[in-house]
């Protein structure tokens, strides 16, 4: 069962998404079994591989628009989604995190210079990049409160020295451009400041590279030992002190492209869960006749369009100019929940197969688990919509 869209916003976002979505089933789908793709997501060469195809095709970076406009948020949903409908897909075609994140920020604040040198490579698929913020765990650095931050700049002459650790760092190995968050002020007063680096660097070394739940991103997630990095002055991306600012403006709408991708995997699961149960018989009938069957695919069609809906809510406001922290906030918890369901029903109605390496949605539903962790658990963002909720009844 295919699910058919709602109306798209525009007809370039249309035609675009169908031509990326004929592009990763048939191209990129066969490409799943490929023994490159593995623990720690694609390798380097699969990478290429895939991206070469994606430029012949016209659909390298298909949300970036020729001569460096961006399709709106409303827009960009409907492709994104599309690139989504395998792990594979925002990889071959450059829409994946952490990459699509940071081509956005530095597109909003970078100086034409840090763009030309630090975005073009991204934006056209031949650097990888990596954002530098969550901290260890166990040494009481910043994860969900970015207040935390342990990593020290120092200002010493015209450049900034930066130590320390960093942790769950997506794409760190391979990766050319990356973007350094550290706390640029006072040891009584927190100020954070983002720094543009140009990669591999001796200064910034990967520790290990974690066995996580997830496996679709490439490089995995490392830790990263930051010992002395020297960065000039003008590769301060943005103004100094000002990096909790910047991260609003990039966390933001990465929630929501997130939520997006993997509401394409969660449509492909789907369809493959549809199709086994409409083949498989048991108890003399369809699986899909019977109701503990048939009622967790039905559920998963209302998710599935509630998702929707929700994506396209917070794309709205963003598309205003609006900065949308409470609005993704909800989304990020909204989608993420669902997603999970999505998934889990599906590996539940197909068996031991939905448990198995026989089909993609094993990965899928590995992979939605993790989402509801990244870019802040569920209940962080409970939490701050709570205290906001506090906040507006003393008003």
């Amino acid at each position: 069962m295919v699910i058919a869209d709602h109306p798209a916003p525009t007809e370039r976002s249309a035609k675009i998404a169908a031509d990326v979505e004929r592009f990763v089933r048939e191209v990129v789908v066969p490409y799943e079994r490929d023994p490159r793709a593995g623990a720690h997501g694609p390798s380097e060469d699969l990478l290429v591989e895939m991206r070469v195809k994606a430029k012949a095709a016209g659909l390298l970076t298909p949300h970036i628009l020729e001569g460096g406009g961006h399709l709106t948020h409303r827009e960009t949903a409907i492709v994104l989604k599309k690139s989504g409908l395998s792990p594979l897909g925002p990889v071959a075609l450059n829409t994946m995190a952490p990459d699509e994140g940071n081509m956005y920020l530095i597109g909003k604040v970078g100086s034409d210079e840090q763009k030309e040198r630090f975005l073009k490579p991204v934006v056209e698929g031949r650097a990888r990049s990596a954002f530098f913020m969550t901290e260890p765990a166990d040494e009481g650095g910043a994860g969900a409160d970015p207040s935390m931050m342990q990593t020290r700049a120092v200002k010493q002459g015209g450049e900034w020295v930066i130590t320390g650790r960093k942790a769950f760092i997506t794409g760190a190995e391979g990766a050319k451009v990356g973007i350094v968050m550290a706390n640029s002020g006072s040891t009584e007063k927190m100020a954070a400041t983002m720094f543009l680096v140009d990669l591999p660097n001796p200064a910034i070394r990967i520790e290990r590279v974690l066995e996580t739940i997830d496996s679709s991103m490439p490089g995995g997630h490392a830790i990263v030992m930051i010992d002395g990095l020297r960065v000039p002055e003008k590769d301060v991306l943005g103004e100094l002190h000002k990096g909790f600012e910047y991260a609003q403006v990039r966390l933001s709408p990465a929630r929501l492209t997130h939520c997006m991708r993997w509401l394409g995997g969660c449509i492909r699961a789907h369809e493959i869960a549809v199709d086994y149960a409409c083949r498989r018989h048991a108890f003399g009938k369809p699986l899909i006749d019977h109701e503990g069957v048939g009622f967790p695919l039905a559920d998963n069609l209302i998710d599935i369009r509630q998702c929707e809906l929700m994506i396209d809510w917070v794309a709205d406001v963003l598309d205003r100019g609006e900065l949308g922290t409470t609005e993704s906030s909800m989304a990020k918890v909204a989608v993420s929940e669902a997603l999970f369901r999505i998934a889990d029903r599906c590996v539940q109605v197909m068996g031991g197969t939905g448990v198995s390496g026989d089909t993609i949605v094993e990965q899928i539903f590995r992979e939605v688990r993790a989402f509801r962790i990244y870019d802040g658990p569920t209940e962080v963002h409970k939490w701050s919509l709570a205290k906001k909720i506090k906040r507006s009844n003393r008003g």
